[in-house]
């Protein structure tokens, strides 16, 4: 168990402390659930309400809100960016591996820096190149002439392919696989005729890639990801795909091939974008978003229809098929108003 005092607290998120700094607190918790020896937060002011009940011993606010604190008080500049600072400092997530087990198999020629940790049966083929303290989890495949950065870490069972390069201070979540081939494929009278995909993949520095995702390699030139990108679980990176600086995207997201996507956007989970489009910086596609076009300019894009009792959605469905019958109805009803006034 980790502990740190409410001192160490105020030098980790640079806050202001108003209490006691030599008191010791142990976990983060809900403000609801909070006890003795917890540290909490409070980011929406909405529930400020409940400041007065809170039983941490510790609790993370805005200037605002710290007179209504019952115990010690941390102000802050972002209580949320705070508490993402702490739990940092109270993580004890394990390492995927601890040294090099004795069952990996590692070519002879490929370059391990300082203090690599690689697990049980991984393998690390020829020409691969490893920085310092990388981690390679338990049955890891680090495919030929691959390169991985500093610091990064690979959970368990991760694939990279040939000639993949990850950047430093990266972390790659279990069963995700970077560099299979790309959907190419050409038809010839209904043969189908395979493109082999020479292109590789490219991760910048600072990138978080979840579980069970896959992120193609090019087909000619490299599929990329720049710095400070986070991915989440169960997503399609298509082949050619070119992602931006800051951009976040959630869960079961599905990006076809040759799309662009900006600098410092947000991509909800669920959704679609077509292939051979370019979104711009600072989009946000709300979740279930089916992007079938460009869009050039920043703002909040939606699309689909929210949930319905299935009465209404039924009528809602009745309606649509309607459409293009109440159009040319509409239609009429507007030349026969134009006549009138021409009359």
């Amino acid at each position: 168990m980790i502990t740190l005092t409410l001192a160490e607290l105020a030098t980790i998120t640079g806050g202001e402390l108003h209490g006691d700094s030599s008191v010791v607190v142990s976990a983060v918790a809900p403000m609801d659930k909070a006890q003795e020896g917890d540290v909490t937060f409070l980011s929406n002011p909405k529930y400020s309400k409940h400041l007065a009940a809170c039983k941490a011993t510790v609790i993370m606010v805005r200037e605002s809100e710290r007179e209504l604190c019952p115990s010690n008080a941390l102000v802050v500049a972002d209580p949320y960016v705070a508490f993402a600072r702490v739990t940092q400092a109270l993580d004890t997530t394990p390492s995927p591996a601890t040294g090099i087990a004795p069952s990996a198999v590692i070519a002879d020629d490929a370059k391990l820096g300082d203090n690599v940790s690689i697990g049980a049966n991984a393998v690390i083929e020829s020409g691969v190149e490893l920085g310092n303290n990388v981690v390679i989890g338990a049955g890891c495949f680090i495919g030929k002439h691959a390169k991985i950065g500093h610091n990064t870490k690979l959970w368990a069972n991760v694939t990279i392919y040939h000639n993949v390069v990850l950047g430093d201070d990266c972390l790659v979540q279990s069963s995700t696989v970077i560099g299979a081939d790309g959907f190419g494929y050409a038809n010839e009278k209904g043969e189908w005729i395979k493109i082999p995909q020479l292109g590789s993949v490219r991760v910048g520095n600072r990138v978080e890639i979840g579980a069970c995702t896959t992120i193609d390699r090019g087909a000619l030139e490299d599929t990329i990801i720049e710095d400070n990108v986070i991915i989440d679980n169960q997503m399609q990176i298509a082949h050619n795909v070119h992602i931006g600086y800051g951009t976040a995207m959630a869960g079961g997201t599905i990006v076809a091939g040759s799309t662009s996507i900006g600098k410092y956007c947000i991509i909800g989970g669920a959704s679609v974008l077509n292939g051979h489009i370019e979104i711009a910086d600072g989009v946000t596609i709300t979740g279930m978003g089916m992007v079938m076009r460009s869009i050039p300019e920043k703002g909040v894009y939606s699309s689909g229809i929210p949930l319905q009792t299935n009465k209404e959605w039924r009528k809602t469905a009745t309606r649509v098929h309607r459409i293009d019958e109440m159009n040319k109805r509409l239609k009429a009803v507007e030349k026969q108003l134009e006549r009138k006034k021409d009359a």
